[in-house]
């Protein structure tokens, strides 16, 4: 993994003033319509996805060269015959920011930029246990959006909600299942908020029920020549949104078919994986790809994040 840019750490920015009041859900919420999922059908020839964009800047082989060179020379003017360690991270590198710290977040935040694509959005995900009844679950990445702001990126309502702690950077990838009859797409939102902040957030998110609201739906994002070309907001079937209050992350997940039919009822993931529930989305397990997809994404981000800001040292003596 690349190393990542060195960054002077921001400060840490205000306390985020009371979030706007989120009008009430409509008096008479849509009733939810059946739609009867497509049969399984036998999965077409992989699909070709377009080549994900590199989040951190790749320097030239000539500049890399030069950089070698230039390090060999001064190892050797200061090391001479002394003998030398060799270390990852060990005892000389700089002091670990503590959680929750001002300091932590703003390293935080790097991580997006120095982590290499397929390791935040890998090119496929093993969901163990993550399907309907138990059954495993296996989704395959069909495209990765460019870092974006989140400027359009959310439905104004939502916007709303999410201001407060601000948008550093805005990072999204669609996923297909095994038999390419779902959709999903998993967003990363890299908040500008410190620890405060987030906790606040996720207090209202949590405490006024935001996550079930179908005003506050996360937005796909289509790839054309996939099964999610004709992803678009009305073909939204469930959705999970995780706040997490150590970190200035916002992870969500929001899933479909990936026919492009219309889902007239859309229904949070948490209520579609209730025991019982018989509506589309559950039936056809679009609550477990939006679940599924977003704790997997959400672990890996926060092992990345650890294995960057908080390292076990290591280190060998060669001899020179």
């Amino acid at each position: 993994m690349p190393p990542p840019p060195q960054a002077e750490a921001p400060a840490a920015a205000p306390e985020a003033p009371p979030g706007p009041a989120v009008p009430p859900p409509p008096a008479h919420a849509p009733q939810p319509v059946t739609v009867t999922p497509p049969p399984a059908a036998v999965p077409p020839p992989p699909h070709a996805a377009p080549a994900p964009p590199a989040y951190p800047p790749r320097r030239s082989r000539a500049v890399r060269g030069a950089a070698a060179v230039s390090v060999v020379v001064g190892l050797g003017l200061i090391g001479g015959a002394v003998a030398g360690a060799v270390i990852d991270r060990g005892p000389h590198a700089a002091p670990q920011a503590a959680p929750g710290s001002p300091a932590e977040f703003a390293q935080a935040r790097d991580v997006w930029h120095s982590a290499p694509v397929g390791t935040l959005f890998p090119p496929t995900v093993a969901g163990k246990g993550a399907g309907p009844g138990g059954a495993d679950r296996t989704w395959t990445r069909v495209g990765v959006a460019a870092p974006s702001t989140c400027t359009g990126a959310f439905d104004p309502l939502l916007g709303q909600v999410l201001a407060p702690t601000g948008c550093l950077k805005l990072l999204r990838a669609t996923y297909v299942d095994s038999t390419s009859t779902t959709v999903t797409t998993v967003g990363l939102l890299v908040t500008t908020a410190d620890a405060a902040g987030m906790q606040a957030l996720g207090s209202r998110w949590s405490g006024e029920h935001l996550g079930d609201r179908t005003d506050l739906i996360p937005r796909p994002v289509a790839f054309p020549g996939t099964p999610a070309a004709a992803f678009g907001v009305k073909q939204r079937g469930s959705w999970d949104v995780r706040v997490s209050a150590n970190l200035p992350f916002v992870v969500y997940a929001v899933s479909g078919f990936a026919d492009g039919r219309a889902v007239p009822g859309p229904q949070p993931a948490s209520a579609a994986l209730a025991a019982g529930a018989t509506t589309a989305p559950a039936q056809a397990g679009l609550g477990h790809d939006a679940t599924g997809l977003a704790k997997a994404i959400d672990a890996r981000l926060t092992a990345t994040v650890t294995a960057e800001l908080h390292p076990t040292p290591t280190a060998r003596t060669e001899p020179r």
